[in-house]
């Protein structure tokens, strides 16, 4: 029955509040099948019934419709960035209810940060909802990420290699947790509750201090044997002028990744500091010198896009980019790019749809993915002390 509850879920979450016979219209099950599975849902807090959704105008009886119930679970998660960590809690339906950021001290430290952050969160849900009961915590990172075993096994830019994140935070917290890449995360969040919903092939690339993409085929993401697939950030995709940490020249991470791409912009003397947050904040704020040097960086990011949509031929394309998500120029220029470079359409050219709250979303999504996959597996922990 673990399938016909997840075809069920989902259908509500795409669609709710519905009625438990247009869930079956919708989705082909049985009306019984559907029934059953509604019931074992509702059992679990992960539907309720909604009468007032929908006004009754009929004759006889009325058909009460269903949706997700976002009253009395969340799901934890935590991003971890080369600066700072997002701790946050999400509703049901990838909604960010909170979100933090912790700065990181000692970021070559996994141990130190991976235990922080677990601590800030403990303490975020008894603070803010400490009613709702969480389901899980997901963990997102950048870089090679092995989610059957739950280890960051390269992490670049944070210097980790083979970090146990599953296993440690487990101990920490008493909750089930799981591990994934940010870009797969994002790629499946963006099926469940974004603009590429239905959609089942999506090429993601995260543009941030990792750069790496994610592959969905026939409604799968891609992980490979080892889990190592969406690796881009030494495909010859760059400016080849410039000279990566790994010895060749051109790598497309160490052409347009936050770090390179503010250090560019500081020695051009347009940003004060070789901050990318900076450098998009004075851009919003009607700096045209940052302005124009995001604009050239969309256009960068589009070029090898091109090439990676038409190696590939996703029905859509997503991006997730500092600089695209906040400014609409730089959103259009990477769209005229690919289309441009590639056999992509502008219209299938797409930004994150999560905007500032993306990195809370990729945490929580790696969990939530877990959950509409198989539904009536979840169990209700009690988070332990800090």
């Amino acid at each position: 029955m673990s399938g016909t509850a997840s075809v069920v879920l989902g259908t509500v979450l795409r669609c709710g509040p519905i009625a438990r016979s247009t869930i079956a219209r919708t989705s082909g099950l049985s009306p019984a099948a559907v029934t059953r599975a509604c019931a074992a849902l509702t059992e679990l807090g992960l539907l309720a019934e909604v009468p007032q959704a929908v006004p009754y105008r009929g004759i006889g009886r009325p058909h009460v419709p269903v949706d997700v119930d976002t009253s009395r679970h969340v799901v934890a998660g935590v991003h971890v960035a080369h600066l700072f960590s997002t701790i946050t809690l999400v509703d049901l339906r990838g909604r960010v209810l909170v979100r933090r950021t912790i700065p990181h001290t000692a970021a070559d430290d996994p141990h130190e940060v991976l235990t922080t952050a677990a601590d800030e969160l403990l303490r975020l849900h008894a603070d803010r909802f400490p009613g709702h009961i969480p389901i899980g915590l997901g963990v997102a990172a950048g870089g090679w990420v092995d989610p059957t075993g739950g280890v960051v096994v390269r992490h670049a830019s944070l210097g980790w290699r083979d970090v146990e994140v599953a296993a440690l935070l487990t101990a920490r917290t008493g909750l089930p947790v799981r591990v994934d890449s940010h870009a797969r995360a994002l790629a499946r969040a963006e099926q469940l509750f974004g603009a590429a919903r239905g959609r089942e092939s999506l090429l993601h690339l995260f543009v941030g201090n990792v750069v790496d993409a994610a592959i969905v085929t026939a409604g799968t993401t891609h992980r490979g044997p080892r889990s190592a697939a969406g690796d881009v950030a030494h495909l010859a995709l760059g400016d080849p002028g410039v000279r990566c940490g790994c010895g060749k020249r051109g790598c497309l991470e160490a052409t347009v990744s936050d770090r390179a791409w503010a250090e560019r912009a500081h020695l051009a003397g347009v940003v004060r500091r070789p901050s990318i947050f900076d450098l998009v904040d004075d851009a919003v704020a009607g700096s045209p010198a940052a302005r124009a040097d995001l604009v050239e960086r969309a256009r960068v990011v589009g070029r090898a896009a091109a090439v990676l949509f038409d190696f590939l031929d996703p029905e859509v394309l997503v991006v997730t980019e500092i600089g695209t998500n906040r400014l609409p120029d730089c959103a259009a220029a990477l769209r005229e790019e690919v289309a441009a470079m590639s056999r992509a359409s502008a219209d299938a050219v797409l930004a994150s749809s999560f905007g500032e709250d993306v990195l809370a979303v990729a945490a929580g999504a790696v969990q939530l993915d877990a959950l509409y996959a198989d539904p009536l597996n979840i169990r209700n922990p009690v988070w332990q002390g800090v």
